[in-house]
């Protein structure tokens, strides 16, 4: 769903359809069906502007971090100087609800709709896409597992040539050529569950035998005191698995690995587990590698 974050108490004006018109600095070509988020960041209600908008609404309780409203965005429309007086006098109350200054833009709303139940979020600047982790898994089916080369040519072999030339693949690349192995994959996950209101954690497994090191990154989410492996990229374990801790669920990871990947035959203390934070795109494979073994290396006895 396309999004659009607020601060409160706009997003409620909106909500309690006080508010039709949502003044913006720059220009959207995108029309149809948006949703309203009320992002985190709170305004002081003693301020005398605020307590204008306050007493539209009631004083009524505001939220915060959440998808609260469905609407339609009809027109974006440029303020001329004349089009500003022309609000200000006919619609004072729609006046007093945004910043309308000539060479700006009035967002036009239509059919609003408030949500039965908010959909907790983080929120994001300009209009961004909320896919929960059912909506996500639907999107992932369309990547194909593997990389590009320097000359675009998908590629799926692992060995010289990918140590040479691969580049980790932003979220938006991975979107734009529907390509990307388990490390790329994990960084298009993060971009959209980053964005909802889950706990996320990535991982990076690796067995250093002496030869090659086969790895494999994945993304983990803990909702409703149930902590989740959310995995696409490896074919042969792809879903969501639900576990009770997440000490259970990285076992199990480790597990899945060893007989499916490994074959069994593995020295387990070759075998490392880290959590790692967000790397920097179009990091080479040492880079990544060396990226994801500063992280945090985990203790599974």
């Amino acid at each position: 769903m396309k999004v659009l974050s607020l601060i409160e108490p706009y997003a409620t004006l909106i909500v309690e359809k006080k508010k039709k018109i949502e003044t913006r600095s720059w220009k959207t070509n995108y029309r149809g069906e948006l949703y309203i988020h009320a992002s985190l960041t709170k305004m002081a209600k003693e301020d005398k502007e605020n307590k204008n908008l306050m007493g539209l609404i009631d004083n009524k309780n505001l939220n915060y971090g959440a998808i609260i409203c469905k609407c339609n965005l009809k027109d974006c429309i440029y303020m001329t100087k004349e089009w500003v007086n022309r609000i200000k006098k006919e619609e004072p109350q729609e006046y007093l609800c945004g910043d309308f200054q000539e060479g700006r833009y009035a967002w036009v709303l239509e059919d609003l709709e408030p949500l039965k139940e908010p959909i907790k979020a983080k929120g994001h600047l300009g209009i961004w896409n909320y896919l929960n982790e059912c909506q996500l898994m639907d999107l992932m089916e369309n990547i194909e597992y593997g990389w590009l080369d320097k000359e675009n040519n998908k590629c799926v072999e692992m060995g010289k040539k990918f140590l040479n030339n691969y580049r980790l693949a932003s979220p938006k690349e991975v979107l734009q050529n529907k390509v990307g192995i388990c490390w790329d994959q994990v960084e298009l996950e993060r971009y959209y569950l980053g964005r909802t209101n889950l706990k996320i954690k990535t991982f990076f497994l690796i067995y250093k035998d002496g030869n090659n090191y086969p790895t494999h990154t994945f993304i983990t989410f803990e909702k409703k005191d149930k902590f989740y492996w959310f995995e696409h990229a490896w074919d042969k374990c792809k879903g969501m698995h639900e576990y009770t801790t997440l000490k259970e669920l990285l076992k199990d990871v480790e597990l899945q690995f060893i007989k499916i990947e490994l074959k069994s035959n593995v020295i387990k203390q070759n075998l490392l587990l880290y959590e790692y934070r967000n790397p920097k795109s179009h990091l080479n494979c040492q880079e990544f590698y060396d990226f994801c073994q500063k992280g945090i290396l985990m203790n599974l006895e």
